[in-house]
């Protein structure tokens, strides 16, 4: 199956990271779709900061801007964004049962042929599928944030998909710019958070129980790690109600060692979420 036209629904974090990629990279004509105006005039503006960014430094010139600009249309109508995509990338905010309502209204919607895709970074594909009369066009096709430049795509998925449909997404994230990974078999985080998630939440446990501050955890890590950031700054940019959704469904679904720090649920419940709040370990009001 060829794909010219997707849809990114939600412009928020992921969104509007997805729906770049999908049009400056791989030329896509892209329905960006919101619930609230201002949503999707907060969305269209990080595009334009990240393009005037790219443009800055030599990455795409002012015609490529525009272009890719030309080919996302945002819009506030769901049947509008979805109507004639081929694919239809789901970029809601992490919460099974908003994902499951969004998916089945898109399912009604979308034409027959088209694929149906989750960024979820950590809700079983199986789970969301199920909403579905399609399973078999659905799988999960989760990026990193940010889209416009973390090269990793992973593609998971459920009970029900078919070869076909990965094989497209393989194809469709190649023609974005992306690497990717198929997640053979459907489990909770997949590779990547599977793997970090424990990580962030020792990293915080080293906090909590006063072992070092947190300039030097996040210098330890980077240092004798090689990571690019260290955990903490990294809870940051990830959205700390994120990693708190994912490190309880990795306690409930596989083990109860994956129980998140008390700290990360002080944090949460305090509204000190990270980059988007403006505060979390680190504070992003001047940045």
């Amino acid at each position: 199956m060829e794909v010219k036209k997707v849809a990114a629904l939600g412009a928020g974090l992921m969104g509007h990271g997805i729906a770049q990629v999908a049009a400056q990279v791989a030329k896509y004509e892209v329905g960006l779709r919101e619930v609230k105006q201002e949503f999707l005039n907060k969305g269209m503006e990080m595009i334009k900061y990240s393009l005037e960014r790219f443009l800055k430094k030599g990455v795409v010139s002012e015609m490529e801007m525009k272009e890719t600009l030309s080919r996302i249309h945002p819009t506030l109508d769901l049947e509008e964004a979805v109507a004639e995509a081929d694919l239809i990338i789901e970029a809601v905010p992490e919460n099974a049962q908003l994902k499951k309502s969004v998916l089945a209204e898109v399912d009604k919607l979308a034409k027959e042929e088209a694929i149906i895709t989750s960024n979820t970074s950590s809700i079983s594909i199986t789970e969301l599928a199920s909403t579905l009369h399609r399973p078999e066009k659905f799988c999960g096709m989760h990026f990193f944030n940010p889209p416009q430049l973390m090269r990793l795509v992973e593609i998971i998925r459920g009970a029900k998909t078919s070869d076909e449909t990965v094989n497209t997404i393989v194809d469709v994230a190649k023609k974005m710019g992306k690497e990717t990974v198929v997640v053979k078999k459907d489990s909770p985080g997949f590779v990547v958070n599977r793997i970090l998630v424990p990580a962030l939440n020792e990293a915080l446990y080293l906090l909590w129980e006063g072992i070092a501050d947190r300039d030097d955890i996040d210098k330890a890590i980077q240092l004798g790690l090689n990571w690019p950031m260290g955990p903490l700054k990294l809870l940051d940019y990830t959205g700390l109600d994120t990693t708190l959704s994912i490190a309880e469904l990795l306690q409930k679904e596989l083990d109860p060692k994956y129980r998140p720090c008390p700290l990360l649920r002080q944090m949460v419940r305090a509204g000190l979420l990270g980059r988007k709040t403006g505060k979390g370990f680190y504070d992003w009001t001047e940045k």
